[in-house]
């Protein structure tokens, strides 16, 4: 079978067995903080396990994506260097809210691996949890008299706690598990040593190919466990070990999942793929494996940068190209070119990727070219360093000078990208080793400090009222009468804060780009400030500075009504932008970003050239007319998401939609947009629309930032009084284009003139300074004030001097604008045999007028606060000749 049809047989079987198969969600995740990206197929199914939302289906069966590079769950360090770790990869899932538990999800697996895909069961082994006295766990025996049925006992392994129960993070759903192992070993290899002592051993021809968790628990932040509302069952086997296994391979790489990349690279690169431990075979593997993960979360809506998940992909990227530029040979942008490839592979399966591959593509492209400018300049830094180290060592014979040191490797990481590995790979052929424990203090000196700005403490709930589900009422009402369900305190930065979740809530909260409402809790004699509203998984947040006295009793939650207003006139006002940039630039205009608030509005959205000014005026035209044909909002709840989908409506990349949407409408055939926002009753209440600023913000996506309603009104009257002043500055003119125009001319001919005049006076000065250069020690030296208007002006003269003089060792000095000014300019033959350095000789003198500076070794500038410090400065520099 290819990867397809195992694929398909994997959902197919659990369909059969009563499940509903459900899309993955995508590979960021933007509502739970706890995470930044899904590690495990079970991410979107938390808030079901935590018993905060309803569940649909009992039955659940889904391939998800996933992303293992950060936190608890990391394998980006045995990626391409095994055969079995990956950084984004496939998990295939069985799900059970509340239903089936153990004896079924241990039949079916054993079914589906023996009985459909007929995997040899004497190579199969399983594992249980033993149970942990410190946890008060008992040894999972149910779990094992069900595998009994199917397994010898000798099959049957007992695990510890790090092996067999599973844990998604520090806090969160959890619970004993049972892991299913397979043995590729040829049969004289599995003659001579049992699989069983095998099994979890890092052997990499035994592996684990799928874990059943049996979900029974919550780990509080005290370390605690506390049993969950149902028990659940969350099982995922990697797909791309499973391929491996049913086609007899011995690496995953072998497969028909990754080959046709490896192929690609192997015959772009001239050099063979051998699936060995060379170098070679090593980046072909780590770029295949890297394009997966950063092109998914690209395509789900995270671009590289430089914090939190974008500075991971971005990581992940830049690993790829350093390992194509050292050991492949690709000088040039290289690993944009497998995107199509891997588009098709998933065109049927992950289509998100396909849609958006031209996107992708150049996003891919445009971070490498940016990398391989910076891998090269990192290159050129380490040569110096090593040049400069390898000269003190001929001097001193001292070993020291053949160690980088650990603050150097340390900026080649964090300045140029460069992994530590390559640094230690570059240093052993130059016969230098690297300071790893200097360089070890550098890195965590950085954590600590990212710790310290980032650090949460965030406690557990404490429940005040019982109740499950919290109802969202914001789209109808803005007031109504809630009770507290639970709340809990947050410490960031210091600060102190406290999370509410009530029953019934009109404040929306954040997401879509929509910030989340504020307002108030209006209770008996007091009233407590609702600063924010956040979505954490299924639950709707309410951020608080202080608590309610009486958290039992009944409040009225009040939203900001003016807020609100506002924020809807800017989240509109984006739908309709969206529309008009598809009518204007194309409808490969997808958004890939916004941020609605009172404020303003920001859109970001692929497109790959700046957008012009006609353009832009075009765009705002139409927003414009729309908003003054005052077009009623037609809003559809519960719309079924395929229904929603064939009226053609537009959904974003990177969203998880649920089998019913809601649907936000201005004219069927303008805009029709998938939303969870708030929106205006019609489009005449957002009054006017004015875009403010056009920019890329990284390659192939532009941003419009915009106003509307009342910041566009202030807007429009600002700039109408500049106008006024302008024209009264320009005496009322009766073309004031023109008369700016005309002043413009002017004062360039009025400079080029000043420019004469300050050439020939410098011209003048010339001669003179050079007149009064001294002879000391062959070295002509001059040292004066000059008046000159400019920093370019003196430069100018330096040079003239320079041209002029041989032996030159020119200082000069000048009061600009109350300023203190140094220039030293110094011959280049005096530079090489006298060992002058400018850039050294004008930081002394900088220290006589209070300042700083530096430049070339032949010149240099340095300025300062103290005037008056300039004659000792040049009395100083002549004790350099």
């Amino acid at each position: 079978m290819n990867a397809q049809e195992i694929r398909q047989q994997f959902l197919d079987f659990f369909k059969s067995k009563g499940h509903q198969i459900v899309s993955s969600a995508p590979i960021v995740v933007k509502n739970d903080p706890t995470l930044m990206f899904t590690n495990a197929g079970m991410n979107q199914f938390k808030d079901l396990f935590l018993g905060e939302a309803p569940i649909k289906y009992p039955r659940v069966a889904d391939t998800q994506r996933c992303l293992r590079v950060s936190g608890k769950h990391n394998d980006l360090e045995e990626v391409g260097i095994d055969t079995y770790h990956h950084t984004m990869f496939e998990m295939l899932g069985n799900w059970s809210f509340g239903d089936y538990f153990k004896k079924e999800a241990i039949a079916w697996s054993w079914e589906l691996l023996t009985d459909v895909y007929k995997l040899p069961k004497d190579r199969l082994y399983v594992t249980i949890f033993e149970g942990d006295d410190k946890e008060g766990l008992p040894k999972d025996q149910e779990a094992y008299d069900f595998w009994r049925q199917f397994v010898d006992e000798d099959k049957i392994l007992l695990g510890n706690k790090k092996d067999n129960f599973w844990e998604m993070g520090e806090t969160g759903p959890c619970g004993p598990c049972s892991e299913i192992h397979f043995d590729s070993r040829t049969n004289e290899d599995r003659a001579k040593i049992s699989g069983a002592t095998l099994v979890n051993a890092d052997d990499p021809l035994v592996i684990e190919i799928w874990n059943n968790v049996f979900m029974q628990f919550n780990r509080q932040k005290d370390g605690s466990l506390k049993t969950l509302p149902a028990q659940h069952v969350d099982t995922g086997m990697g797909f791309e070990r499973l391929v491996r296994v049913i086609q007899n391979k011995t690496s995953n790489y072998d497969t028909d999942v990754f080959q046709p990349l490896i192929q690609f690279i192997a015959d772009k690169s001239g050099i063979g793929y051998l699936g060995l431990d060379a170098k070679s075979d090593v980046a072909m593997r780590v770029t295949s494996d890297h394009l997966r993960a950063v092109s998914f979360a690209i395509a789900d809506g995270q671009l590289p940068s430089n914090n939190k998940a974008g500075y991971v992909i971005r990581r992940i990227l830049r690993r790829a190209i350093r390992y194509n530029y050292s050991f492949l040979n690709f000088k040039e942008p290289f690993i944009y070119k497998l995107v199509p490839i891997l588009a098709n592979q998933f065109k049927d399966v992950f289509s998100e990727l396909y849609a958006q591959k031209d996107f992708v593509e150049k996003v891919i492209l445009e971070e490498e070219v940016s990398f391989l400018r910076t891998l090269s300049s990192g290159i050129n830094r380490f040569e110096k360093y090593i040049a400069e180290h390898q000269a003190k060592y001929q001097e001193t014979k001292e070993e020291k000078h053949l160690q980088i040191i650990g603050e150097f490797a340390f900026e080649l990481s964090d300045t140029f990208g460069f992994p530590i590995d390559l640094t230690e790979l570059m240093a052993r052929e130059q016969g230098f080793s690297v300071d790893m424990e200097g360089f070890e203090i550098e890195l965590q000196k950085q954590k600590n400090r990212s710790r310290a700005a980032t650090a949460i403490d965030t406690e557990d709930w404490i429940i005040v009222n019982e109740g499950d589900e919290v109802e969202f009422v914001g789209y109808d009402d803005w007031e109504i009468h809630s009770k507290i369900l639970k709340y809990r305190k947050v410490t960031a930065k210091g600060k102190t804060q406290f999370q509410l979740v009530l029953d019934r809530t009109p404040f929306y909260a954040e997401s879509g780009g929509q910030v989340g409402d504020s307002g108030l809790l209006i209770g008996e004699g007091e009233e407590v400030i609702i600063t924010d509203t956040k979505k954490e998984n299924g639950l709707i947040v309410h951020f608080t500075n202080a608590l309610p006295q009486q958290l039992e009793a009944s409040f009225l939650a009040r939203i900001d009504a003016q807020n609100r207003i506002l924020t809807e006139n800017n989240h509109s006002a984006t739908h309709l932008l969206h529309a008009a940039l598809k009518m204007v630039l194309g409808h490969h205009v997808n958004q890939k970003g916004s941020l609605v608030n009172a404020d303003n509005l920001r859109f970001d959205f692929s497109h790959f050239s700046k957008v012009t000014d006609e353009e832009l005026k075009n765009i705002e035209g139409i927003v414009n007319e729309k908003i003054r044909a005052n077009i009623a909002l037609k809003e559809e709840r519960n719309v079924p998401y395929q229904q929603a989908l064939d009226s053609g409506v537009t959904a974003l990349f990177g969203e998880k939609y649920g089998d019913f949407v809601r649907v936000i409408t201005f004219e069927d055939t303008y805009s029709k947009e998938l939303c969870g926002g708030t929106h205006v009753p019609a489009t005449g209440q957002i009054g006017y629309f004015k875009i403010v600023s056009e920019s890329a913000v990284a390659a192939g996506v532009r941003r419009i930032e915009a106003i509307t309603a009342v910041k566009a009104e202030a807007f429009i009257h600002d700039q109408d009084e500049l106008l006024k002043s302008l024209k009264e500055l320009l005496k009322n003119p009766t073309d004031l284009a023109k008369s700016v125009e005309y002043l413009i001319e002017e004062n360039s001919k009025l400079k080029k003139e000043v420019e004469k005049a300050v050439m020939a006076k410098a011209a003048g000065l010339k001669d003179e300074l050079k007149a009064k250069a001294q002879l000391i020690n062959g070295i002509n030296f001059i040292a004066e004030t000059v008046d000159l208007p400019n920093a370019e002006a003196i430069k100018n003269l330096a040079y003239q001097l320079k041209d002029v003089l041989d032996n030159a060792y020119i200082v000069l000095a000048a009061n600009i604008d109350d300023k203190p000014l140094l220039t030293v300019m110094i011959s280049e033959n005096l530079v090489k045999e006298k060992g002058l350095n400018a850039g050294t000789i004008v930081r002394e003198l900088a220290k006589e007028i209070q300042g700083g500076g530096g430049g070339q070794p032949f010149f240099a500038t340095a300025g300062g606060k103290n005037v008056a410090g300039l004659g000792s400065a040049l009395e100083k520099a002549k004790g350099f000749v």
